[in-house]
C-alpha cells in the first residue's frame, strides 16, 4: 500500500472484500493515518460477483490453467505467473474487466 500511494497521485479508492486482513487493526490504522489519500470501499459479506478480482481469477482459470493443464504445483505456479505477466502488459484487457455490468461501479 505504501508503494501504491507513492506511485499514484491524488486520492486512491481501494475495493476490498471481507478477508480478515482487510479488517485487521493494522489495516484500520494504516487507512486512518492515510485518510486524506486513501479510502476503502468494502464489498458486502459474500458477493464474489461484485469483486473485480474474481473476473481476473476466472481469466486465469480459463485462459492459463484451463488450456495448459499443469501436472504439478511448480508447473501450475509458473503457468499462472506467466499468464499474469502477460496480462500486466495488456492494460486494456484489465480495463475491459471493469466494463462488465456487475462491476461497472468500480470503473
Amino acid at each position: 500500500m505504501k508503494r501504491l500511494l507513492r506511485q499514484v497521485k491524488g486520492k486512491l479508492y481501494l475495493i476490498v472484500d471481507g478477508h480478515p486482513v482487510h479488517r485487521s487493526v493494522a489495516a484500520k490504522c494504516f487507512v486512518a493515518d492515510n485518510a486524506d489519500r486513501l479510502r476503502l470501499i468494502r464489498l458486502p459479506g459474500y458477493c464474489p460477483e461484485l469483486n473485480p478480482d474474481e473476473l481476473l481469477n476466472q481469466d486465469v482459470k480459463t485462459n492459463a490453467l484451463g488450456k495448459s493443464r499443469p501436472t504439478n504445483k511448480t508447473e501450475m505456479i509458473a503457468t499462472v505467473r506467466s499468464h499474469l505477466h502477460r496480462r500486466q502488459k495488456q492494460p486494456r484487457v484489465i480495463r475491459n474487466l471493469f466494463l462488465e455490468k456487475h462491476v461497472r461501479y468500480a470503473a
